[in-house]
């Protein structure tokens, strides 16, 4: 319970939570990118998914438990330092900090209501059933996932919503990545300026990955 309870321990935990987060998200993005295969492609991958029965389940429901930590303790340790930090300090490290640092709690808690935006349209369908996948099969039979991502992103406010979330996200990952490794001790100048290009490049590459379905999408190119 200590540990829970300290500076540090709740660092490590942000630290951990996050680094099992981008590593899912990482592979969410190479099974997203059977999308561009086709029908064929992201059907096998999301009846793959499905095949691991109560296994998808119990890893959906341990990401969940670590996000849910990971909001929680990033919630604590803004309202600690918040409190603990004179105004006139501050204001100091302001000029020395980034947009994206000073904005972590916001865009992380956005990207937290935007997954559960996610999940209701494209995992439980309780955003426009119409389109889901339930209700379209593929020639195999099998619930047909292309046609309901087509038909999600089609519409221009879904599809906005959704590149706007992912930007946020990138944003996030920018300075989440530093922080991640600094936690464990690699935050001397040099290691800093390498994670700091580290932690751009990772959140560009995942924005570019993720929105480029969406934007193929509208501009006709999948469809």
């Amino acid at each position: 319970m200590q540990f829970f309870n300290s500076i540090v321990g709740r660092k490590i935990i942000m630290a951990v939570t996050g680094f099992s987060l981008l590593v899912f998200v990482s592979f969410h993005l190479l099974g997203n990118i059977s999308f561009y295969y086709g029908p064929r492609g992201i059907n096998t991958y999301a009846a793959t998914l499905q095949g691991l029965g109560p296994f998808i389940w119990m890893f959906r429901l341990l990401m969940l438990t670590f996000l849910s930590f990971h909001v929680l303790f990033g919630i604590l340790l803004t309202l600690e330092n918040r409190k603990a930090k004179p105004e006139a300090y501050a204001v100091s490290r302001r000029l020395r900090s980034t947009f994206a640092g000073r904005n972590m709690i916001w865009t992380g808690l956005i990207t937290a209501f935007f997954l559960i935006y996610h999940l209701l349209h494209f995992t439980f369908y309780a955003i426009n059933p119409e389109i889901s996948a339930v209700r379209h099969l593929d020639v195999m039979g099998r619930p047909d996932v292309f046609i309901m991502v087509v038909l999600g992103f089609r519409d221009l406010a879904v599809a906005c919503v959704y590149i706007l979330a992912l930007a946020l996200l990138a944003l996030h990952l920018t300075h989440g990545v530093q922080s991640m490794f600094q936690t464990v001790g690699l935050n001397n100048e040099k290691a800093e300026l390498f994670l700091s290009r580290a932690g751009i490049a990772a959140a560009v590459f995942l924005f570019l990955g993720f929105v480029s379905i969406p934007i193929s999408v509208l501009a006709g190119i999948m469809k």
